[in-house]
């Protein structure tokens, strides 16, 4: 019961580091339907191509093998040499079918994951012998989805061969007398009819099972509220994830600031050094500062202003003390209102001596 109410906890997506972790401990995508497309493929390739030349090289073997069969020692090392000789020659025959068969039931794991190396699907578990679990195994969605995989692919692949196979039942019919040389071919031929129809209908019911598993496989990943704040917290603690914090962090401020930059009312400069864009309007108690920042940003702050008409004044001492007591979106400290009301004033007299206008209105 516990068991089920953490999974009916698990809500939420699953983060791809919970992902990566899965495929560590060999959780992987895995569904035994592509596997088996790839092998029967792999077959239907190595009968296409090879069947003749392997089915030429085994007659010369066992024709040479009973044409001189007489003169063929089988007492004591002799019959050791026979048995060495004959399996080397039946190796060499079949050798480059099976390497097909081989790469092809490689290729179909490979094709849905890397290669992962985990002991832990190794480890012993009471709940792989446990009654219970095992009767929840059995009636579990993929035990419904095994089954009825089971029973799409005998009636659909049954229906397809009887289908292809009927119009041939002469032909098959008269097997039974026909000449072993002679049937070869036309056995040949209907096997590779008969494979090229499996292959299709398979290639859909493995298309459909991956699809399948792979929804399996992420919902089984899924996370609970509990979970995503445990793994927030430990990534957290990851020097690399904290700097990458610090930038983003970083980067919105400035970009806050810089679009702050246009409301003050004047900035203070050092003047290459050190920027701090104060905003004061009639109403306020004391003036705020918007954005400060040294060296580049400095710069880009005063770029910024001069784009938007805002006043720039050099006063490096005030600049500094600004920059080094005062956040973004403070006040500034009472220590330091009379010289920025020095400043402050100098634009507005200045402003008014400038544009009259505007500032009667």
């Amino acid at each position: 019961m516990a068991e089920e109410h953490d999974d009916s906890q698990k809500t939420e997506d699953p983060t791809q580091k919970r992902l990566d972790e899965a495929i560590k401990r060999g959780d992987v995508v895995k569904s035994q339907e592509v596997s088996t497309w790839f092998i029967i493929a792999g077959g239907t390739l190595a009968v296409t191509a090879f069947s003749g030349v392997t089915s030429t090289n085994l007659a010369v073997t066992l024709r040479g093998l009973i044409e001189h069969s007489w003169q063929i020692r089988v007492d004591g090392f002799a019959l050791a040499q026979l048995g060495e000789k004959l399996g080397v020659s039946v190796l060499a025959a079949v050798a480059i079918p099976f390497l097909l068969l081989a790469l092809a039931a490689l290729g179909g794991n490979l094709i849905q994951h890397r290669l992962v190396w985990s002991f832990e699907v190794l480890q012993p578990k009471l709940s792989r012998i446990s009654p219970a679990a095992g009767f929840k195994r059995l009636f579990s969605k993929q035990a419904l989805a095994n089954f009825a995989k089971g029973l799409v692919k005998l009636v659909v692949v049954g229906t397809v061969l009887t289908a292809l196979m009927w119009p041939e039942r002469a032909r098959i019919e008269n097997l039974a007398w026909t000449d072993v040389a002679s049937a070869l071919p036309l056995t040949r031929a209907l096997a590779l009819k008969l494979l090229g129809a499996v292959v299709a209908m398979l290639a859909i019911v493995a298309a459909a099972d991956y699809l399948f598993q792979h929804r399996q496989w992420y919902e089984r990943q899924k996370m609970s509220l509990q979970e995503m704040k445990e793994e927030f917290r430990q990534s957290e603690g990851d020097p690399a994830i904290r700097g990458k914090m610090k930038q983003v962090r970083q980067t919105r401020m400035r970009k806050r600031m810089m679009a702050a930059v246009p409301k003050a009312a004047v900035v203070i400069t050092n003047p290459t050094h050190y920027a701090v864009a104060l905003q004061y309007e009639r109403g306020m108690e004391a003036p705020v500062c918007v954005a400060k920042g040294v060296d580049a940003v400095a710069l880009k702050i005063r770029e910024v202003a001069g784009e938007h008409a805002v006043p720039i004044v050099e006063n490096p001492p005030l600049a500094r003390a600004l920059h080094a007591t005062v956040d973004v979106d403070q006040a500034i400290p009472v220590e330091h209102y009379k010289a920025v009301a020095e400043v402050i004033g100098y634009v507005m007299r200045l402003r008014r001596l400038v544009h009259p206008a505007r500032e009667k209105r």
